[in-house]
């Protein structure tokens, strides 16, 4: 290299031109670090919203408080866990003030007559004790909170006693009671035992009204009473009445359980079935119901723990119980259980093992041993307050930090057996219309809407766009290029929710009533192009000469227009053909694709479907993979072209012999660019597919994408709730696809321009 004193005057670089071009070197440089720092930063913003998701639940002991007699039967709270309640022996309630200082008050329940209380139960949802007398009787008692704002904005409680209502023969002693209230009804039931009916143990029920007036609700009275005794298990000695009140399941002392559901004002047996038949031990050591009195949790001595709901078997025309989860089994035989009144969440505490679990998930969410053995348990209504009673006496309080209980990572990306199902599966359902209602946020349906759309719509693009790419790049007139390049180009600007207007107002209703005629015109116009351009090859050169390269077209748009028009009309009559079905209005037979697809598929046929979303999502994505695959090749150099042509080849043996392995590169560019486009998606999804996540590839059935889903549910979800953060690993899910799809691309797109280099 010469020595820059050597070099001419007039060839040496300015002191300013230098500068310039070294902070311009740092400047891009700089640029590219902030590229970089601002993509890694999107990546942890998202990565720090979704890690919560997957966190354990924390259990940690925040006082003790003694509380004297370890014979309580009841453990019972308020909303917040600052005044929860102990019923021992008698039906006596003392309420521990936690707020405080853990002083312990007394309060006598206002019955209207007194009673040998015999047996007690405890409904959260309601607040409700039902108390149970040796002489056939029962009493509902509401407990009932408020904020005493006069006093330092205390939590006070009262209680309200209902009239004593005979359940059973006068004599009888109620050994076990329960009792709820739905929305059609009240229903109570218990179980008895009658010195003179021989020892053996009766199983009662009774319906109950309460007249309401405007004055407000009246005393609570008996209805229809029933007598499940020959019907129900032998040695009966649990009972309980789901939320509905239209149902009461018993279990026996052996292990099996009695399911009998109220119908047209009778209550029959509709099953018996045995949780933990063929275990060493088949007895059960608890049974209550999950949130929503749905599903059973039950136990048995080994510590077994299995999950049994309601569902429609297949075949079947009534519900009855399944068993739809199985859990990691208790160190012993659990003694304790609390539901929360949020989720499907709830404890079992067994001597002094302690475990958290998730009813749908089978998830543990926390698992330990504590210095001491647990007699109740109880969790607050804000799923915040772990209460835990033990033997010595001593009340135990917990925070509860598990805020998303209901993910993990099967249940974002596995089959989940949800309640009211018949088999595990992927379902997003993220709202529903009562509290009841149980999230569904399984992510697998929104990518395989994803990958269902994107699909779609590549197979309608990419070949219309490459074939249009190498005709404009290498056989069109120059002065037609001019005109069509810019076109395709102002094409690719048009907005989106333009293009989803378009596809659900317009192209929808057109293209449901005309899917033959759809399928004539995608079949006859590729074959009439392949036969056009075959009979030009094959015309003599006395009379090619008369047709200019680069006019070829002029022929085939009148073709196409014909063509196309005439695919349009053959469609009716290939449907009265072939997609032929009877009318169920007059029986005769009548064409109608619509009504054959979904007989002869079994799957749907919806107005909005991926049809339309491929052809409207395509026609977005071929100006862009257009734009750069012609880019692509007409910037192969001209001397190739040259010497092909040179040497004897056509146009056409030179553009698949020489121009396309040569623009390999930028032709998959071109077609990686346009699957982002088509993978990141959102408007034209959102107004022109039903936007339901289902999981079938069938092409007449909408679907819902990623980028769709948090576009419709993140305004609505609360902020850093379950389904806000669910929402931004969605987020994640597309950032990882796309950066994956990306890294590809550039491995091969390097991998082909080495292959293909002309230098």
């Amino acid at each position: 290299m010469p020595d820059p004193i050597d070099t001419p005057a007039r060839f040496r670089p300015s002191k300013a031109v230098l500068f310039v071009d070294s902070v311009m070197t740092y400047f891009v440089k700089a640029g590219g670090v902030l590229v970089i720092t601002a993509v890694l930063g999107i990546f942890a913003f998202i990565f720090f919203q979704i890690y919560p998701l997957f966190k354990k639940a924390s259990l940690q002991e925040m006082r003790a408080v003694a509380v004297g007699e370890t014979d309580y039967k009841i453990l019972g709270m308020d909303e917040w866990g600052a005044l929860p309640f102990l019923v021992g022996e008698g039906g006596v309630v003392r309420f521990v003030d936690l707020a405080g200082d853990g002083q312990i008050s007394e309060k006598k329940v206002p019955f209207d007559s007194e009673k040998n209380i015999t047996a007690v139960s405890w409904l959260p949802e309601k607040s409700e004790l039902v108390f149970g007398s040796e002489d056939g009787f029962f009493c509902v008692v509401a407990v009932n909170y408020t904020r005493d704002f006069s006093g330092g904005n205390k939590v006070v409680a009262s209680l309200k006693a209902e009239p004593w209502i005979a359940i059973g023969p006068e004599g009888s002693r109620v050994e076990a009671i329960a009792y709820n209230e739905g929305s059609e009804g009240k229903l109570a039931a218990a179980i008895l035992f009658s010195p003179e009916n021989g020892g053996k143990k009766e199983v009662r029920a009774v319906t109950l009204r309460q007249k309401k007036t405007i004055m407000g609700a009246g005393k609570l009275e008996a209805g229809i009473p029933f007598d499940l005794t020959e019907k129900a298990v032998k040695n009966p000695d649990r009972i309980l009445v789901n939320k509905g009140a239209d149902s009461v399941v018993v279990a026996s002392q052996e292990g099996e359980i009695d399911y009998f559901y109220l119908s047209d004002g009778a209550l029959g047996l509709r099953q018996r079935f045995h949780p933990f038949e063929g275990a060493k031990d088949s007895r059960i050591a608890t049974l209550n119901y999950l949130l929503g009195g749905v599903s059973l949790v039950a136990t048995n001595p080994e510590g077994l723990n299995s999950v049994w709901s309601l569902y429609v078997p297949e075949g079947g025309n009534s519900r009855v119980f399944g068993k739809t989860k199985t859990f990691p089994a208790m160190a012993g035989s659990p003694d304790a259980y609390a539901n929360s009144l949020r989720n499907k969440e709830f404890l079992l505490a067994a001597g002094d093992h302690l475990s958290l679990r998730y009813g749908t998930t089978e998830a543990v969410r926390w698992d330990g041993k504590l210095p001491y053995k647990v007699k109740l348990a109880g969790i607050s209504g804000k799923n915040d307050r772990v209460l835990l009673l033990d033997t010595e006496g001593k009340l135990h309080v917990f925070s509860l930090d598990d805020p998303h209980p209901e993910t993990s990572f099967n249940a974002l990306f596995g089959k989940i057996w949800y309640e009211g199902q018949n088999a595990p599966g992927y379902d997003w359902q993220s709202t529903g219309g009562s509290d009841d209602f149980e999230p569904k946020l399984s992510l697998v349906p929104l990518i395989v809407g994803t990958l269902k759309g994107t699909i779609y719509a590549l197979i309608f693009a990419v070949p219309i766009a490459l074939m249009a790419a190498i005709y404009t790049s290498q056989f069109l007139e120059p002065r037609a290029r001019r005109l069509v390049k810019p076109t395709m180009e102002i094409m690719a600007s048009l907005p989106s929710v333009v293009l989803g207007f378009l596809a659900a107002l317009w192209l929808a209703p057109i293209l449901e009533t005309r899917v033959p005629s759809l399928f004539c015109i995608a079949v006859l116009v590729p074959v009439t192009a392949v036969l056009v351009g075959y009979a030009l090859s094959m015309l003599p050169m006395s009379v090619r000469q008369y047709l200019r390269p680069g006019y070829e077209f002029l022929i085939f748009i009148p073709l196409f227009l014909l063509v196309s028009w005439g695919g349009w009309e053959l469609g009716p009559q290939i449907e009265k053909l072939f997609f032929v079905v009877p009318d169920p209005a007059t029986g005769g037979q009548i064409a109608d694709f619509r009504r054959w697809w979904p007989l002869v598929t079994g799957t749907p046929f919806e107005q909005r479907n991926s049809l339309v979303v491929g052809f409207m999502m395509g026609f977005a994505v071929i100006p862009i993979i257009f734009t750069i695959a012609e880019d692509a090749m007409s910037n192969v150099p001209v001397a190739l072209r040259s010497g092909s042509l040179a040497l004897g080849a056509s146009r056409w043996q030179t553009a698949r012999y020489v121009v396309l392995p040569t623009a390999a590169a930028g032709i998959f560019s071109a077609l990686m660019i346009g699957l982002g486009r088509a993978v990141g998606e959102t408007m034209i999804v959102v107004m022109a597919t039903g936007n339901t996540p289902i999981m079938d590839m069938n092409i007449f059935s909408g679907m819902r994408t990623l980028s769709a889903n948090i576009a419709v549910e993140l305004p609505e979800a609360p902020h850093h709730s379950t389904l806000y953060r669910t929402l931004f690993l969605g987020a994640m899910m597309l950032f990882l696809l796309t950066f994956a799809v990306n890294t590809a691309a550039e491995v091969l797109r390097q991998h082909l321009r080495e292959k293909f280099k002309t230098i």
